[in-house]
């Protein structure tokens, strides 16, 4: 008999009682199209129940530091409303997307449509007059980021108030303490953290209940599942991971003459999965996910979603879009599960990839 490892005991213990709660919480959507149901998970101890995909609005804000290049805003407020007809329950948005256009945007659509999803956003990360941002977690500026933020969105109440980054780190208390006030006068519902470290939830979690971690994560940004994943488990902490597509990057529409064509202004042109070496080696890892995505009839962009779903911890993805047509595609990730073979055949992958950057360096 195959001896099997106690840490591969309870991960599979864990994904069949995962397993079990989604086929309980699974409900039909009536507005997504076809009327076939949607996956939903709970956040964490609360009494939000999120589809497993999330519309995401970094993107759509327009020019600022980490901007993606020009943005229509008419397109913008209709990828918004095409993301709720399709089922989609809740919005993931920031003051900082776009110098608070991107909620602005959201407010907009808000006011065009009978949904009324679950509302995320974020505070401690402001801009000065060139646009950069600036960030700060003093008491007084939570309280008016929070009051710009309800009347920019036009709703009386966020659902979860997140903080956007841990920085500087010596003032997360201070502003924590000004988010639970904000709970408490019932101006916010749940607090959330995002790209925090297990400590840094620890301190805060001590003021006031952490409802939910936001990280980055994707196939090429695995950091996660080293610690934090099973903390957040193991403490009925929600997580709602952002850049599963590592920001487009594994779309499959990625190539090196659409790098070159991104706008002076695009953000990603600096970051550093779009630098040589790595950039290639992700294009031929995307290479070899067609084939899995093909086989099931699907796209590139589902697969590595619906592979950042695959994880019981994670209770949903933040998925960008900038027009319609994007909703469409993503949104097909949401009823993917993938069978063993396909992460078996996604780690040899991935495995491969990591080699042949290894040999490069």
């Amino acid at each position: 008999m195959q001896e099997v490892s106690w840490n591969d005991f309870a991960f599979a213990l864990l994904r069949y009682c995962h397993a079990a709660s989604v086929l309980i919480s699974y409900g039909e959507i009536r507005n997504r199209p076809g009327n076939m149901p949607m996956q939903t998970r709970q956040l964490g101890s609360t009494d939000l129940v999120l589809t497993t995909v999330g519309l995401g609005t970094w993107a759509m804000g327009g020019p600022w530091e980490y901007g993606w290049g020009p943005q229509d805003d008419g397109e913008a407020v209709a990828a918004i409303l095409a993301a709720l007809e399709a089922g989609i329950n809740w919005i993931d948005t920031a003051p900082a997307y776009g110098l608070g256009h991107s909620e602005e945007l959201v407010g907009q659509a808000l006011r065009q449509t009978r949904h009324r999803p679950i509302i995320a956003t974020k505070c401690g990360i402001l801009w000065n007059e060139r646009k950069e941002k600036v960030v700060h977690l003093k008491r007084d500026s939570i309280r008016r980021e929070c009051h710009a933020s309800l009347q920019r969105l036009g709703v009386e109440r966020i659902d979860l108030y997140q903080m956007h980054w841990p920085d500087p780190p010596q003032d997360i208390e201070e502003a924590w303490e000004e988010m639970a006030r904000l709970a408490d006068e019932g101006k916010v519902r749940y607090l959330g953290a995002c790209n925090f470290t297990v400590e840094q939830i620890e301190r805060v979690g001590r003021i006031y209940p952490v409802a939910s971690l936001q990280p980055p994560y994707s196939m090429l940004r695995r950091d996660v599942e080293k610690e934090l994943l099973g903390y957040c488990a193991a403490h009925t902490i929600g997580v709602v991971a952002y850049s599963p597509m590592q920001r487009g990057l594994l779309t499959g529409k990625f190539s090196h003459a659409r790098l070159a064509a991104l706008a002076p202004d695009d953000h990603r042109l600096r970051a550093p999965e779009f630098q040589e070496p790595a950039f290639s080696a992700a294009l031929e890892l995307v290479e070899g996910l067609k084939k899995t995505a093909e086989r099931h009839g699907r796209t590139v962009a589902q697969l590595a979603v619906s592979w950042v779903l695959r994880r019981p911890e994670v209770t949903a993805a933040i998925v960008g879009a900038r027009r319609p047509s994007q909703i469409a595609e993503t949104v097909g990730a949401a009823d993917w599960n993938l069978s063993r073979q396909d992460i078996d055949e996604i780690e040899t992958l991935l495995a491969q990839r990591e080699k042949k950057l290894a040999g490069r360096s």
